[in-house]
């Protein structure tokens, strides 16, 4: 028979980077975890992990084992929020996954005034690189860019167009590129993010009132100076002088209002980045992300609203 604390076990190994961690997360030893689970692979009859000197994988079957503990550790979750009021108090855990960047700037703070609207709920914010699609086991995902494929549904929380910015200094000594050809013979500082081709950058003239019709797009393949996976490190880089650096509105605006950089070739536009939220399909929904979702839609839009005044 299957225990809830079978679930537990074979999801946290799913999300822990080892045994120890996983061990840690359940406040048990490495060799009780490890007893527990081959007990639970004897029971059903399979192999749910490879174990080798240094870590520990799951097997497709654990994998897929995984899933569906995850599926019903977050209904067993929900069921008392289901015979709540709509009156009573949020309870119980959310957790949210976003990029480092996004997620210490403008998540944490939103996430604190959330916190003390429903002071009853515990949150986990787990900032990394890539959050999606690596975070399936959380209840709400951040992602900074264009989401491809996704059984989840995809919330837009904020535009986030990308601007191409340098430092005075830099336009000074290397000149102000005019088109975006121009970009050929500067040096590019270029992010890695999101397995996109970081080299290859989309442009088209930015359409206006009296031309609403989009203009044909140009592609440049740039040979980047710089490169790093942080995107503070390279707005950083910029603002040093270092070269250009295509970076989302929501990270330039404010070097952009201080001066420490300017924004080049603005009568142009780049591929924008779009803030999304990633819910869970309206079935596997709790009261707790839909009021996450509500909120950050309303934070998202007084935002934009005060922007405009």
């Amino acid at each position: 028979m299957i225990r809830i604390e079978d679930l537990q076990l074979v999801s946290a190994l799913a999300r822990a980077p080892s045994l120890s961690a996983a061990a840690r997360a359940l406040d048990v030893t490495p060799p009780a975890l490890s007893m527990r689970l081959r007990k639970l692979e004897t029971t059903l009859g399979l192999a749910l992990a490879t174990r080798t000197a240094h870590r520990l994988s799951l097997t497709p079957e654990g994998e897929r084992f995984a899933h569906e503990a995850e599926l019903l550790l977050r209904q067993l979750e929900s069921l008392p929020e289901s015979f709540q009021r709509d009156d009573r108090q949020l309870t119980g855990i959310l957790r949210i996954s976003a990029p480092f960047g996004y997620g210490r700037q403008r998540i944490a703070p939103m996430l604190a005034r959330f916190a003390r609207l429903h002071p009853g709920l515990r949150l986990q914010l787990d900032l990394r690189e890539t959050p999606w699609p690596d975070r399936h086991d959380a209840d709400a995902v951040v992602h900074v860019g264009t989401v491809k494929e996704s059984s989840w549904i995809a919330r837009t929380l904020a535009a986030n167009e990308r601007w191409l910015c340098a430092s005075p200094g830099y336009l000074s000594t290397h000149g102000v590129p005019r088109v975006p050809r121009d970009l050929l013979t500067h040096a590019c500082i270029c992010i890695r993010e999101n397995d996109e081709d970081v080299t290859l950058w989309h442009v088209r003239k930015a359409s206006t009132h009296a031309h609403r019709r989009q203009s044909p797009g140009e592609t440049l393949r740039v040979a980047p100076a710089y490169t790093t996976n942080d995107g503070s490190v390279a707005r950083h880089w910029a603002e040093k002088g270092m070269g250009l650096v295509l970076r989302s509105e929501w990270d330039a605006a404010e070097a952009i209002a201080s001066g420490a950089l300017v924004r080049v070739l603005a009568d142009w536009q780049f591929d924008s980045a779009p803030v999304t939220l990633l819910v869970p399909t309206r079935k596997g929904r709790t009261a707790r992300v839909q009021a996450l979702l509500q909120f950050f839609e309303q934070t998202l839009v007084q935002r934009t609203e005060s922007a405009s005044d």
